[in-house]
């Protein structure tokens, strides 16, 4: 049976530094791109919100939820639906990881990244949704590990540091965390895989591990909202996600996980850069379409509404938009079948849930 297993502690001594030079300039220069986009959108929050969205259903995804992104705006549009446990339970885990990355970035307003900071946003993760009752907000006071559910700790594949050495691993990743070394997205590529290393956390690590990445790149400023987007490269590449960290705890291979990190950035940069200008070119050229077809006072709350939630209810139209009932109720049959179109019909007293396609073929694409 396989021990414990340490890690190094940080900063590391023995980066071979020389051989990512091509890739750190890559990574970086994507990123800058990047944020010049968000810094082109004059309302990010609304514009983008339903990447986060996305996000959050990759992420999840990684760790076993089946949910998809329309069942979860659909959900959030009527949450009366009927579905089952399991994917109620799926789609709630999804939401909680989106408001946990809203947490983080309060609280990083408040005050610089730590190991409070850390635990409040795990609260916020497991808060009523299976896991909860697993140390919620509390690092791990037991032995936990890594293999097949149901996997005793004999036939673990992973096993992390012990809990009377976990404080001095997390302090010294806290610190870490602060520390100036000679390239930020080479240093987010460690806190991330070292995260998971000492994986701290019974439950959520994971999702935790991940939220991290924005989080950093937000208080480091190289984005001015942490709004990043990596877990679509992680869960198209899987098994080298995978394979490149157990790499580190089987052979000390540093080096092949850093250049993993940095290529899914200039991937997901490059993708997140594409999604913002085109959502933008969509904005933009609905303004006057909307006007057109509704010759409404109320074009621009109903641009927004459309935009930070393409699954929608009309009663979720008129509270989100602030449009009086009549109004709304003729904005949304003059826009059905050009611009949104009914995929749950109202009976009763259950509103119609509309879809906005060519955002959500943007998000998925």
């Amino acid at each position: 049976m396989m021990g414990p297993f340490l890690p190094k502690l940080l900063p590391l001594t023995d980066i071979k530094w020389d051989e990512l030079i091509g890739l750190i300039a890559r990574s970086n220069a994507a990123i800058a791109r990047y944020d010049g986009q968000l810094t082109s959108i004059p309302n990010p929050r609304i514009l983008l919100s339903p990447l986060l969205t996305q996000e959050a259903v990759l992420s999840s995804r990684i760790e076993g939820t089946q949910a998809t992104l329309e069942e979860v705006l659909e959900y959030e549009a009527n949450p009366k639906v009927d579905i089952s446990e399991e994917q109620h339970s799926d789609i709630e885990e999804i939401l909680n990881y989106r408001t946990s990355l809203d947490l983080a970035e309060t609280l990083l307003k408040e005050k610089p990244m730590c190991l409070n900071i850390i635990k409040a946003v795990h609260d916020q993760l497991l808060r009523g949704v299976r896991g909860q009752w697993k140390g919620r907000g509390e690092f791990r006071r037991v032995q936990n590990w890594i293999g097949r559910p149901g996997t005793p700790m004999e036939e673990a594949t992973y096993i992390p540091p012990p809990p009377d050495r976990l404080m001095d691993y997390m302090s010294n990743l806290e610190h870490y965390c602060h520390f100036e070394e000679k390239d930020q997205l080479v240093q987010l590529a460690i806190i991330h895989a070292q995260f998971e290393l000492i994986h701290p956390f019974v439950d959520g690590n994971g999702r935790i591990g991940r939220i991290l990445i924005p989080i950093f790149l937000f208080e480091r400023k190289l984005l001015h909202t942490p709004m990043f987007y990596i877990s679509a490269y992680f869960e198209e590449n899987r098994d080298a996600y995978y394979a490149r960290l157990r790499a580190i705890s089987d052979e000390d291979d540093w080096l092949a996980w850093i250049k993993y990190f940095l290529n899914a950035v200039v991937d997901q940069a490059n993708r997140n850069s594409r999604k913002a200008v085109d959502i933008l070119y969509l904005y933009n050229n609905l303004k006057g379409e909307i006007n057109e077809l509704t010759h409404s006072q109320y074009g621009i709350q109903t641009l927004d509404s459309l935009f930070s939630r393409p699954v929608f209810s009309s009663r979720t139209f008129m509270e989100l938009s602030g449009i009086p009932k009549p109004s709304a109720a003729r904005i949304l049959n003059c826009l059905d079948n050009k611009i949104i179109r009914v995929i749950k019909p109202g009976k009763g007293r259950r509103p119609n849930v509309y879809v906005f396609p060519r955002l959500i073929d943007i998000i998925q694409s």
